[in-house]
């Protein structure tokens, strides 16, 4: 994608495309970060990846309002519209999986030292450790405006969501067990759901890569294996 010839406007975007890497480090490390206090009781770690969100939410009100502002400076039209208005959807998209790994790390700091089922925690931890890396790829992706990469993230999508249906049940066997265990497997429910969201939103992000660079619209349905609706019926839950 050629750069434009006006330097004033390829500031503009680069400031967008800098102020986004930003938000992806940080999104990065409070995901992993709320895991590892999750794992380990952590209370202070999971309060520290409650206090970065402030900052993800500063940088995300920034991107959106010199993308506003470049639009109506520059008028753009064709390839650097999209740009700019790719930064503001996945601006968004960022910002909401920062909002989702904070929720995690509150979750870390309810459930205290109640019963563990270790198999479930390593369980979330690889649910989380696959979501990150499709994050991960997801910015590179957008860094080099890959479509092959974008593309690679969003079939990846399908294994979270059956990973994510796995856990569900296994949760739901824990309490239907033991009613003392409702308690924490419900925190550990609403976790893993968290990082099935955060999968969702790194196939946002793929499908706004996409239109970018190639100004259309994925012409398939995204991948889908998410069937706790379906165990919920089944255990009569």
């Amino acid at each position: 994608m050629a750069e434009h010839i006006v330097s004033s406007y390829d500031n503009d975007l680069q400031g967008l495309r800098q102020r986004i890497s930003e938000m992806g480090g940080i999104s990065e490390k409070m995901l992993v970060d709320a895991l590892v206090a999750l794992a380990r009781h952590d209370k202070p770690l999971a309060q520290a990846v409650i206090a970065l969100d402030p900052r993800l939410d500063v940088l995300h009100r920034e991107v959106e309002e010199n993308a506003i502002l470049t639009i109506a400076r520059r008028q753009p039209l064709a390839v650097d519209l999209r740009e700019t208005i790719s930064a503001i959807r996945i601006a968004g998209d960022v910002e909401r999986i920062g909002d989702l790994a904070k929720n995690i790390a509150k979750r870390a700091l309810a459930i205290g030292d109640d019963f563990q089922p270790q198999k479930i925690v390593v369980g979330l931890q690889h649910m989380n450790d696959l979501v990150l890396g499709q994050l991960k790829d997801v910015l590179d992706a957008y860094a080099q405006k890959d479509t092959a990469k974008a593309l690679d993230v969003w079939k990846r999508d399908g294994a979270i969501d059956a990973l994510y249906t796995s856990l569900f049940r296994e949760l739901l066997t824990y309490m239907m067990e033991d009613p003392r265990n409702i308690s924490f497997c419900t925190h550990l429910l609403f976790c893993a759901k968290n990082i099935e969201r955060i999968g969702d939103h790194t196939t946002n992000i793929a499908e706004t890569v996409h239109y970018l660079v190639t100004a259309e619209t994925l012409a398939i349905d995204r991948p889908k294996n998410d069937r706790s609706i379906d165990t919920t019926i089944e255990t009569g839950a």
